[in-house]
């Protein structure tokens, strides 16, 4: 497997890796790495797995960003790149759903405690040496995904979520034998295992996949997440208003796939153990059809404002795709930066009392600038806002 040597030092963090390898038995490039290598593409992640201590390669490397002692693993870092490693290891679990008991093992034991069999495959880079799992080889030729074994789902539940962001990513679809499996488990309860941490962790991932519409979908598929109801053409239309380097994407994903509303959804957030603010945006997004229907209904610029202002930016655009595209654009792009050249120390300063009036002048003011009835400028606004209508 010469020329998957040289592949991986065709790249940069591939180069530094060999180096640093160099002399070093039983190091090996593993999992996804190696699927993609053999698939004809440039791997993401680099992930190597050591027979034996991890930390002489380790410090070759870079710096270690994060240890995590339990499993054997650690993250490393040198500029650009970034390498996560690992102690080859088998696996047990005490229950269904438990984190696994691991002890150290050799390189074909710890390919076997993989999700699926394509991701069973580890190359040997001081050698060269391609190890693959039964099946390995087969199954990306045949762009299958199989588990490895009868029990890997009831063991690991997390596991069917693998499958689903896999089959979505890589185009794979599930073996017989392993869909009958996955179902079994589904209707099993194996997903009442694990914690809604746990299950929010693999959301997460699923909805960071390059194509977060399609990962949902191959959950729902399998029966993981029936409180989803992924839709393409909305999400899209969404994302395209959404404004550039604003808002969280993977949030209106979920925002415009999550079927309950109402106390319902509040339930199943926090079960999943978001964070107030996310929940605070998801809520908004599923009201973002009522939102449509008052800023489709709003006339002029200063009532759309009144309408949108506050939003979340994830929810005005799912708004935009639930009917006020025009709207949407207009406040994103437009009007939320219109803003006063004056303030509320301006009025005191003039004689108007603290207090709510001193909110209501100015809150006039920014809506007669908003219908171009006022001209911008602080002269100007000072003066519309010390009317004696201004606080009315």
């Amino acid at each position: 497997m010469e020329d998957l040597l040289e592949r991986v030092r065709a790249m940069p963090c591939g180069r530094r890796l060999l180096d640093a390898a160099a002399g070093h038995a039983g190091v090996h490039l593993a999992g996804g790495a190696v699927r993609d290598l053999l698939r004809g593409r440039e791997p993401a992640e680099l992930d190597v797995v050591v027979e034996g201590e991890i930390g002489p390669l380790a410090a070759r490397l870079g710096d270690i960003a994060a240890v995590h002692e339990r499993f054997g693993t650690a993250s490393v870092r040198a500029g650009e790149c970034r390498w996560d490693l690992a102690a080859a290891r088998a696996e047990s679990y005490a229950r269904p759903g438990a984190l696994p008991d691991v002890r150290r093992a050799g390189i074909d034991e710890d390919l076997r405690r993989r999700d699926v069999t394509v991701n069973a495959l580890a190359l040997d880079l001081t050698t060269g040496e391609l190890r693959a799992a039964e099946h390995a080889r087969e199954d990306l030729e045949a762009r299958l995904l199989r588990v490895l074994h009868d029990d890997s789902f009831r063991d690991d539940p997390t596991r069917l979520w693998r499958v689903a962001r896999y089959a979505a990513r890589l185009g794979f679809e599930l073996e017989q034998r392993t869909a009958r499996l996955a179902a079994d488990a589904v209707a099993g309860g194996a997903l009442r295992t694990i914690s809604g941490a746990r299950i929010a962790n693999e959301l997460r991932l699923a909805l960071g996949e390059p194509d977060p519409v399609a990962a949902v979908a191959a959950a729902v598929d399998l029966g993981i997440a029936p409180w989803l109801a992924p839709d393409r053409e909305r999400t899209q239309a969404a994302l395209e208003l959404l404004p550039a380097g604003e808002g969280r994407r993977e949030l209106v994903v979920l925002g415009a796939s999550l079927v309950p509303a109402g106390e319902e959804r509040d339930a199943l957030l926090a079960a999943l153990d978001f964070t107030a603010a996310e929940g605070a945006v998801l809520r908004a997004c599923g009201a973002a059809e009522e939102l449509a229907a008052a800023a489709r209904k709003a006339a002029r610029p200063s009532q759309l404002a009144r309408v949108l202002r506050g939003a979340p930016v994830e929810a005005v655009a799912l708004a935009g795709a639930a009917g006020a595209t025009d709207q949407a654009w207009r406040w994103l792009g437009e009007l939320r930066a219109f803003g006063l050249a004056i303030g509320g120390d301006d009025l005191i300063a003039a004689g108007v009392r603290e207090g709510p009036e001193i909110g209501r002048r100015l809150e006039a003011t920014l809506a007669r600038r908003l219908d171009g009835e006022l001209a911008a400028g602080r002269d100007a606004e000072l003066a519309a806002a010390l009317e004696p209508c201004a606080g009315r």
